[in-house]
């Protein structure tokens, strides 16, 4: 459904077109994953949902992916108005 924003997601990882909010990196140290862990989930994994703020109309969206080490996990992010990929938080999904 997603498949086309996927893509271009996907495609800013590989590039090294991203940067990580300071919470994103908070929340992936507290989890104990690395930056590989994410880059994997984002490159391996499933948008399985968008939602829109309602105040800024801006799109971001939730990607379930597996880590490095196969441990699931989530991805918050949106392409930035610079069109960088911006992750927003990552979070561990049980």
């Amino acid at each position: 459904m997603y498949n086309r924003i996927l893509r271009q997601m996907r495609e800013k990882v590989r590039l090294r077109q991203y940067v990580m909010t300071a919470h994103a990196e908070e929340e992936m140290n507290d989890d104990g994953f690395t930056i590989f862990d994410i880059e994997r989930a984002i490159l391996t994994g499933e948008i399985v949902e968008r939602q829109t703020d309602h105040q800024s109309t801006e799109c971001k969206y939730l990607i379930a992916g597996r880590s490095a080490h196969d441990e699931l996990l989530t991805v918050v992010a949106k392409l930035g108005p610079t069109q960088k990929l911006v992750i927003i938080t990552v979070y561990r999904t049980d």
